[in-house]
């Protein structure tokens, strides 16, 4: 189950770090907040413009962390919050999952889906 507080920070203006690794080391992008969606199954859905080097990756190695926050969730410690999700990511380019997001996002070229494995509040 997706933690409340997670749901929040979302519907803030806030940037996504998601981080992969690939045969040459580590990589990261960013996206925002606002771009994610949630499937009926909880996977997160991120559209992909670019990303090429994330999907390499990926194809790689599914694992994924993926960091967002927002300074105007209350967090643990006072106002601000920030989650850090584990998770196993695939590209999706084409079918329901990918159509979904190409309605709301017609630059995307392919839709990140993550399933996430843990979800743990950071701040």
């Amino acid at each position: 189950m997706i933690p409340g507080k997670l749901l929040e920070i979302l519907k803030q203006d806030g940037v996504v770090a998601i981080a992969t690794l690939g045969k040459d080391g580590p990589h990261m992008v960013n996206t925002w907040n606002s771009y994610i969606r949630i499937s009926s199954d909880e996977r997160l859905f991120i559209p992909a413009g670019y990303m090429h080097q994330t999907e390499v990756n990926i194809a790689h190695d599914p694992n994924v962390l993926i960091t967002l926050g927002s300074s105007k969730v209350e967090g643990l410690h006072g106002a601000g919050t920030g989650f850090l999700i584990k998770g196993k990511a695939i590209f999706i380019t084409s079918g329901p999952d990918f159509d979904f997001m190409k309605a709301t996002f017609s630059w995307l070229r392919a839709t990140l889906a993550v399933t996430i494995d843990s979800a743990t509040q950071t701040l």
